[in-house]
């Protein structure tokens, strides 16, 4: 079974899996949308991705602000996190975000993604970035997927 990490933005939702050890992440998707408060079919691909993957726990990521502080984001997030919860039964676990982006576009300067095509992918490599945070952690808490 594996575990989905997602980056919710304004108007994408960049999407990441874990292996079936559940060891490291890979981004696989931006679900874009062209309105950004409307997730009917966000939530729909979510659920398409859930079962083509086998996913059995969604990271979902928060955002806070630098001094820890909930973000202006969060309640929306939060909704999220509700629907989701609502929708695919599974747990979904909130995980701290930030600099997630910021850690996402340096990624890509480094691998050689030129400044124009970077945008297309960010909201991937920060799903990814998302989940491989959390999957670490808990395999530094002993392996407890919690």
């Amino acid at each position: 079974m594996r575990i989905m990490g997602l980056d919710y933005g304004s108007k994408t939702m960049g999407v990441a899996v874990s292996d079936a050890l559940q060891i490291t992440a890979q981004g696989i998707e931006i679900i874009r949308r062209d309105r950004g408060n409307k997730l009917r079919r966000t939530l729909a691909r979510i659920e398409e991705l859930i079962l083509e993957y086998e996913v059995e726990r969604i990271v979902l990521g928060m955002p806070k602000n630098m001094d820890g502080t909930d973000g202006e984001r969060t309640q929306r997030s939060n909704e999220l996190k509700e629907m989701l919860e609502r929708r695919t039964g599974l747990p979904v676990v909130l995980w701290d975000e930030r600099l997630t982006t910021v850690a996402a576009e340096k990624a890509m300067i480094e691998a050689g993604i030129r400044r124009a095509r970077e945008k297309e992918y960010v909201d991937q490599v920060a799903a990814a970035l998302i989940l491989q945070g959390y999957l670490d952690y808990c395999h530094h808490m002993d392996g407890d997927m919690k």
